[in-house]
């Protein structure tokens, strides 16, 4: 290759790598598998090597992707996390294995072999017993101080119980969702018609970024630990520390050995191949690791990586397997989804038969072709991915799968959604899917939760003519339900009373329930909490939605859009008069006192007694004003343990008095309990 050649190359990959590590990092939404991103990687590291003319400072080989969020307050890790250098094969173990016993002198040494959990990066820190203050991997020199989130997660210790360990340390691991919480997550996911996450470490990842540290809690993540960091540590090894971790309450992979060969290596990658997965988390490989601390600091590291260290990555499972069919697929929202109806093929200990083809866009990219021999495999070890075309199995006479141009279910010519690969029916209320997709949606237990109306009943229903809209549930009749197939008695008294309980069901609620595009829990949450009431939030404008915090430019206008159509408007109508909820409750509206009237409150650091949010809601309550900045506005900044020194230095200098936990709770009259 020439230098002209190259410079071209380089500037690719360049450009190539700093899209995927954006994906990757930031949106959390890869588009290569790890695999194919190290070969990119190593690509470029080669050639940069050979033509140094073409140097670069801003180079991906000289960085790491950063996962760094608006809205965390940004944390300088007191020793840098780095990655480690990554392996797909045993040669290249046994490779590694020998460059430290060449660079060790003949000096004996063990390797720990680890599991490489499949999550998100995290580093603990710890003074005096108690978790003080929890950091992501961010670019490894700064992460995003995620504690809030962190303390809900219940494998960690908060506070440890008494034992040996130093006053003051650090712990690194792996923040994960396990497979169970995964699959139940993407279930709700795909209900509400919301995009999957390709695996739990997308998931975890996200989770452990969202600003809402309840609904941290509700999905359930978990850790393992790999690493122990102090001034002051129990032993001078890896393994006996991690042991000792383990004694202080951290959970520690019961998969770490210590190996004394490279033949205990190769057989440690040999069984785990196999075992990972009856474990209950995600893994994509294996961890070699230098026992010895005097070893491992001797060895020292390269500009990315520890020397005294290597990843092992497993190749995802797959098969080459026959396509049958495409169906078309129309859910609550409109969205037609291509599903590929393939040949039963055993993948990751289960049965495969489906896999979902996502949009138009993924069928040309991937050219399939009728009775295509496909390659699937389990993205994250659990969802079916077609990934290749076997191309020379295929018919000469076969002919390219065509994406539908009209409804499969009603007919109606399909619109492409401005901005994005689907396609969508826009027969919103005359389209059975969607109809019966909403009714079953305004009944789920998180919505309205009116018992005894899942998808069966939902269906039976409007094919029987009794419900065509959500508000058609309020004109129901005992005798009416009774004289259905499947529905007795009791069953159309369950059903009865389940929407007669519902009219208690609080606006928030009733908000997500009401199937606004775009709209999910959360967001729905937020949007009743600023807006109040069904009628202040009919009268706003598309710039006013977009004020109100998570409320972006397209779901502003998916609300605005959906508040002014005929349809919706007599819905809300009918639900109001049925006695549906269309305000936040008087509770809610009641401010509790006027101790913090006209006061602008910033929050900062991490809190013992109550979370952030709460501590949000209950300087609303009392009439006071959340701020996210310091000014000189700023009545006074809420300070909690681990105040960021950028706060307290800017406080100091603009003269904002700064409040512990205790003295505000003592502001409002509140107990510490």
């Amino acid at each position: 290759m020439d230098p002209s050649q190259a410079k071209e190359r380089i500037e690719t990959l360049r450009a190539d790598l700093h899209r995927h590590n954006h994906n990757y990092y930031v949106l959390n939404s890869p588009e290569i598998s790890d695999k194919d991103f190290d070969m990119l990687m190593k690509e470029l590291e080669k050639l940069e090597k050979e033509f140094p003319q073409f140097d670069d400072p801003l180079s991906p080989t000289k960085r790491v992707g950063s996962d760094l969020t608006k809205g965390f307050e940004h944390v300088i890790h007191a020793r840098p996390m780095m990655s480690l250098s990554n392996s797909y094969s045993i040669e290249e173990v046994d490779d590694w294995f020998i460059r430290v016993r060449k660079a060790l002198e003949g000096e004996d040494f063990d390797i720990v072999g680890e599991m490489k959990f499949d999550g998100t990066s995290i580093s603990l820190t710890y003074s005096h017993g108690r978790l003080v203050r929890a950091v992501t991997r961010g670019d490894g020199t700064q992460g995003d101080d995620v504690t809030a989130n962190v303390k809900t997660i219940r494998s960690i210790p908060l506070q440890l119980q008494p034992g040996d360990w130093p006053e003051e340390f650090e712990i690194r691991g792996e923040i994960l969702m396990p497979w169970e919480v995964f699959e139940r997550l993407n279930a709700e996911r795909a209900y509400n018609e919301e995009p999957l996450f390709a695996n739990p470490r997308n998931a975890a990842s996200g989770t452990l970024k969202m600003q809402d540290s309840r609904e941290v809690a509700r999905r359930h993540l978990d850790a393992r630990f790999y690493y122990l960091l102090s001034d002051d540590l129990p032993a001078d090894n890896h393994y006996a520390n991690m042991e000792a971790a383990a004694r202080w309450g951290f959970k520690v992979s019961k998969a770490m050995r210590l190996l004394h060969s490279l033949e205990e290596v190769n057989d440690y990658v040999d069984y785990w191949d196999v075992h990972r997965k009856e474990l209950p988390v995600a893994t994509d490989g294996l961890v070699f690791k230098v026992n010895s601390l005097r070893q491992q600091l001797n060895l020292g590291f390269t500009a990315k990586s520890p020397r005294w260290a290597i990843a092992f990555k497993f190749n995802p499972e797959n098969a080459c397997t026959r396509l049958r069919f495409v169906s078309f697929e129309t859910g609550r929202m409109g969205i037609v989804t291509p599903v590929a109806n393939l040949e039963p093929v055993l993948l990751s200990g289960t049965i495969v038969k489906r896999a979902s083809l996502h949009n138009d866009d993924i069928i040309r990219e991937l050219d399939i072709h009728e009775g295509d021999w496909l390659y699937v495999e389990k993205g994250g070890e659990i969802i079916p991915k077609i990934t290749g075309v076997e191309v020379s199995r295929r018919d000469p006479e076969a002919t390219p799968i065509r994406f539908v141009d009209r409804c499969p279910v009603c007919g109606t010519p399909l619109v492409r959604i401005f901005g994005e690969a689907a396609w969508c029916c826009p027969n919103h209320y005359g389209c059975r899917p969607q109809i019966t997709g909403k009714i079953e949606h305004f009944c789920a237990r998180r919505m309205m939760d009116i018992d005894g109306i899942g998808e069966e009943t939902a269906e039976l229903l409007f094919d029987c003519g009794l419900v065509e809209r959500i508000a058609d549930l309020y004109d129901l009749t005992p005798e009416q339900l009774q004289k259905l197939d499947r529905l007795g008695e009791k069953s159309a008294k369950r059903i009865i009373d389940g929407i007669e309980q519902s009219k208690k069901v609080p606006f928030e609620r009733v908000v997500y329930a009401l199937s606004i595009p775009n709209v999910g829990e959360t967001t729905a949450k937020r949007l009743a909490s600023s807006v109040k009431n069904m009628d202040t939030m009919q009268a706003m404008s598309v710039e006013e939605l977009t004020s109100i915090p998570d409320v972006g430019p397209v779901i502003a206008q998916c609300i605005y859009d959906f508040l002014r159509d005929p349809v919706n408007i007599d819905n809300i109508s009918r639900l109001r008069a049925a006695g549906v909820q269309m305000s936040l409750s008087e509770e809610k509206l009641a401010p509790k006192g006027t101790s913090l009237e006209g006061k602008s409150i910033v929050i900062s650091g991490v809190f013992a007694h109550h979370s952030r949010d709460e501590y949000k809601d209950l300087i609303e309550r009392e009439g006071g004003k959340n701020v996210g900045s310091i000014s000189k506005k700023t009545s006074f900044v809420l300070a909690g343990e681990n105040m960021g020194p950028s706060k307290r230095e800017k406080c100091e200098k603009l003269g904002i008095p700064m409040i512990s936990e205790d003295e505000f709770l003592g502001m409002i009259a509140e107990t510490s309990n």
